[in-house]
């Protein structure tokens, strides 16, 4: 019989971006190899092997290796989070079980992005629960203005309301960040006079960029479809087909479409996931980005800088790109950045430094509120019916026919310009709660829907949130537990309890969907372009 075993410590130690573990309580490192799977993993423990000073002899004996077995068989069901920062709490260093510092990686200078998007991404998931649990007819509370039609709620007002309806804010500032991340390696490139590099860079880039966008969702919409057919629910926004092979048939017709971002002829969304219809956009964008620096690879910096802003004021005041414009901003804001940090800023920039703070406050201020921008409406006479907007409706372009994009436009640019020069926010984006959220935002996104479509209207139907829909089709879940609606709209208790369940439940299949298909297909495209590429052939002596 094998020796109890309790309390076994482990000790966590961040390198990189990953976990590791450092230390254990048995002597033989042959005993949880089945534990780990990494041959860089074993490499570490072997180099660093000792047994935890607060080991009893059961622990340290090798029939420790029991538990291990047991805990091996269920690795796929204990999937913690790695580690969601490099740098610990930037100081530098982190504290082990034995109380000694541990030296970590410092965090890389755009972390802050990362965070950003992770939090963004998070907005986006309230954003669509909130629609999703309140009945249509008070959607436009949400998505009006504080005030208006003599509706005056909590969650409308201005900033607050970022945080209940800021998905479209938060879908903006996606594509700025992108536009400013994937330009970041090309314009060092540029800065640096490296045109062959650069070459070889952006050719990778494209070469990369389909695959990398488009496996997790190749995956993730397959699943969900299989499940689907096994399980056979009732969704109130698809029809499933009669048999699995249509099904997989249909399924194939809409993602061949769909991944064809020069499609002309309908709708870019699927049926499966319909808040995907970003990811065309963000394809384009990034051609637009691609395309872009090549272009002007060879140009003067004020050249280069000048055509950028032609180029920004041409999609979203003469034609109606502001999606496009948004990724042209944000290489523009990389192009600053760079010089900004070399000291090669235009003059008329430079003279700002001593008045930076002051003008990035106002800047956060001003993209705050133009995040909060009403849209109920696509009619511009439906903006200036909101109060505060009347004014600010007299901005919008003639080309552009959504207006809420030109204003989102404004807001999340000047978020991403101001976040790295607010001492305070860039901590907030540093932090191991936005980093952790930015590491799994892309699989957050694709997973949030399909959990709130399933599993989420079961349990706001059973909580009190019922519609007519459900009330015909799933009347066996209403009001199973209901619990008290106080509370001002948008913050009742029976919406934020079922959060205790949905929360977890969507970041845990965030972080499988992020380690099974998201890292795997950044790393896929790398190795298959390195496989692709000719050797270049070596000149005469």
């Amino acid at each position: 019989m094998a020796p109890i075993i309790e309390n076994l410590p482990l000790s966590s130690r961040r390198g990189g971006s990953q976990c590791q573990l450092s230390s254990f309580a048995t002597r033989d490192v042959n005993d949880v190899r089945g534990f780990l799977d990494t041959d860089k993993a074993w490499e570490t423990i072997d180099r660093d092997w000792k047994a935890h000073p607060t080991a009893t002899a059961a622990m340290q004996s090798p029939s420790a290796a029991t538990l291990w077995n047991v805990l091996g068989r269920l690795k796929p069901l204990l999937l913690w989070p790695k580690s969601c920062r490099a740098a610990g709490d930037g100081t530098g260093a982190e504290t082990g079980d034995d109380g000694q510092p541990e030296k970590t990686t410092p965090l890389r200078p755009t972390a802050y992005l990362d965070g950003l998007r992770g939090f963004a991404a998070f907005l986006v998931y309230w954003h669509h629960h909130e629609l999703w649990a309140h009945p249509l007819r008070q959607h436009d509370i949400l998505e009006s203005g504080f005030g208006h039609d003599d509706k005056h709620y909590f969650v409308a007002y201005p900033f607050i309301r970022n945080f209940f309806g800021g998905g479209h804010f938060a879908v903006s500032t996606f594509f700025v960040i992108s536009g400013y991340v994937l330009s970041s390696k090309p314009l060092s490139l540029i800065h640096a006079g490296e045109q062959a590099k650069l070459a070889d860079n952006l050719g990778s880039a494209l070469f990369r960029r389909w695959l990398r966008l488009y496996i997790p969702i190749i995956c993730t919409t397959f699943i969900y479809m299989t499940l689907l057919q096994i399980f056979n629910p009732w969704m109130e926004n698809m029809t499933l087909q009669s048999n699995y092979r249509d099904e997989v048939w249909h399924w194939y017709t809409e993602f061949k479409n769909f991944s064809f971002v020069f499609n002309t002829g309908g709708g870019l969304g699927m049926s499966y996931n319909f808040h995907l219809w970003s990811i065309p956009v963000e394809f384009r964008g990034s051609i637009v980005v691609y395309t872009a620096l090549l272009a002007m690879a060879r140009c003067t910096r004020n050249a280069r800088l000048l055509l950028q802003v032609v180029l920004v004021y041409y999609l979203l005041y003469i034609a109606d790109g502001s999606h496009f414009a948004m990724f042209a901003a944000g290489m523009l804001l990389c192009d600053l950045d760079l010089l900004a940090a070399k000291d090669e800023l235009p003059s008329f920039l430079a003279k700002l430094e001593p008045y930076k703070t002051i003008i990035y406050y106002h800047v956060l201020v001003i993209s705050l509120y133009l995040g909060g921008v009403p849209s109920h409406t696509t009619e511009l006479t439906g903006l200036a019916a909101n109060r505060g907007w009347y004014l600010l409706s007299y901005l919008k372009p003639q080309a552009v026919f959504d207006y809420k994009w030109f204003y989102l436009f404004w807001a999340a640019v000047l978020l991403v310009a101001s976040a790295p020069r607010i001492s305070w926010l860039k901590r907030f984006f540093e932090t191991r709660f936005c980093q952790y959220l930015g590491r799994i935002s892309y699989s957050l996104y694709l997973v949030h829907g399909p959990i709130l479509w399933t599993i989420g209207e079961r349990i706001y139907t059973a909580v009190g949130f019922a519609k007519k829909q459900q009330l015909q089709n799933i009347p066996g879940w209403v009001n199973r537990f209901p619990l008290p609606k106080g509370g001002p709209f948008g913050c009742e208790v029976a919406f934020f309890l079922p959060h205790l369940i949905l929360l977890p439940l969507t970041l845990y299949c965030a972080e499988l969907v992020t380690r099974a298909f998201d890292e795997p297909s950044v790393k896929f495209p790398q190795w298959l372009y390195k496989r692709t590429v000719a050797k270049q052939a070596r000149l005469p002596a």
